[in-house]
């Protein structure tokens, strides 16, 4: 797997700063948006953002190297799976408290009509 989905010598480096470091930050990316009313596409936005960021963080801890589109790519997409399932948590919370009579929770991640 190193070499595929992560550069750093060690599992563990890239589960704390992509996994744990970058996963928290984008949760919370998705609860903001969502908080926010925003729409998905702003959320890509932000995580494409997010993305360059967590390359620095690997680039100035670990020595990574910053420009690397392969290793972006799989930091981008875990980041954008946790900060969609943030969002959606906080959009169904959302649509389920504010619009009560119309809509109940289907599952932590969607609603339904009543």
């Amino acid at each position: 797997m190193q070499g595929i989905l992560y550069e750093e010598p060690s599992f563990w480096q890239f589960l704390f700063v992509s996994v744990i470091m970058g996963g928290w930050t984008a949760w919370r990316t998705g609860k903001s948006v969502a908080d926010g009313w925003q729409n998905y596409g702003t959320l890509v936005v932000y995580i494409l953002l997010l993305g360059v960021g967590i390359r620095f963080i690997h680039h100035a801890l670990f020595h990574g190297t910053m420009l690397s589109p392969q290793y972006y790519v799989v930091d981008t997409v875990v980041l954008l799976l946790f900060a969609t399932l943030g969002f959606r948590y906080y959009r169904t919370r959302q649509m389920t408290n504010n619009y009560y009579w119309l809509y109940e929770k289907a599952s932590p991640f969607s609603w339904k009509s009543k």
